[in-house]
């Protein structure tokens, strides 16, 4: 058995300080063990931990992943009433007090609670007043909310953001009402957002970036996979990392592709994300076989 510290945000948290990128985090955990395990993991990867919160009167979330037969993966999530239910407004206001570049949200935390939600609503709001950008990945989990209720909250969430991650089989989560390409919809629909990027994944088959009206698809970077989860939040803060180095959308989604094929390569969720210097090794190798 394998205990590690891991979560959505986290995970993109954990990969751009990898990269030197200067990261902190919002969040609550308990005063347990497995809190301390959290803030121990993020301290030793280099993120800022000052805005997360520990509290006496609710522990820390947990989530287990078994492989009872053949490669069937199963996930239960024990965060119901957990320390990250917690959340609230006044930790979404710390987001104005840090001038960030970016902020990065995911629908795991507006699922957790009522006062999550607001939470990540409240950031939003805050790091768009400030000039930030402002990520949202859907990131749906069927265990922790139904489609419905998800989809009421994040197309609410996305008209405060400017980048929006998701999987084809998550676009429909944006739209009001029946309609057979989710896709079309979405492009016509999200600029009266203010979205101005959408970046579609599908895992295996590459993942595609939406902006300003043109289109830039690349493939899955080649890897052994031995693990798949956290592939997402890896191609996510590649992504967003190589946005803030201020490049191209073509070399973001590079970068992204390259990110995502690193976590696969380990068990765990960021455990296999590179360093600068490898990823620098294991992009000039990539353009070296294109050629």
């Amino acid at each position: 058995m394998m205990l590690a510290a891991v979560g959505a945000e986290l995970n993109v948290a954990i990969g751009m300080a990898r990269l030197g990128h200067k990261v902190g985090l919002v969040g609550v955990v308990g005063s347990d063990p497995f809190g301390d395990l959290v803030l121990r993991t993020l301290r030793a990867e280099g993120v800022d931990v000052e805005d997360i919160r520990v509290i006496d009167e609710a522990n820390t979330g947990l989530i287990t992943f078994d492989r009872p037969a053949g490669n069937v993966l199963s996930v239960n999530y024990f965060r119901h009433g957990s320390a990250g239910s917690f959340l609230g407004k006044v930790d979404g206001e710390k987001v104005s007090e840090r001038a960030p570049r970016i902020v990065h949200v995911t629908g795991v935390t507006a699922a957790l609670s009522d006062s999550a939600r607001a939470a990540t609503d409240v950031a939003m709001r805050a790091a768009r007043a400030s000039g930030a950008l402002v990520s949202l990945d859907l990131n749906y989990r069927a265990k922790l909310w139904s489609r419905k209720d998800a989809g009421i909250a994040l197309r609410d969430l996305a008209r405060n953001a400017d980048i929006i991650f998701a999987s084809e089989e998550e676009l429909d989560l944006l739209l009001e009402g029946p309609g057979d390409d989710a896709l079309e919809r979405i492009q016509r629909e999200l600029p009266s957002f203010g979205v101005e990027e959408l970046i579609v994944t599908r895992g295996a088959l590459g993942a595609s970036a939406f902006v300003q009206g043109s289109e830039v698809t690349v493939d899955a970077f080649p890897a052994v996979a031995v693990d798949t989860i956290g592939a997402g939040d890896a191609f996510v803060a590649g992504y967003l990392s190589a946005l803030v180095d201020g490049a191209s959308v073509t070399e973001r989604m590079a970068r992204a592709r390259v990110f995502a094929a690193f976590a696969v390569t380990r068990s765990g969720d960021w455990e296999g994300l590179p360093s600068r210097a490898q990823l620098d090794a294991a992009t000039q190798a990539s353009e070296h076989i294109q050629r």
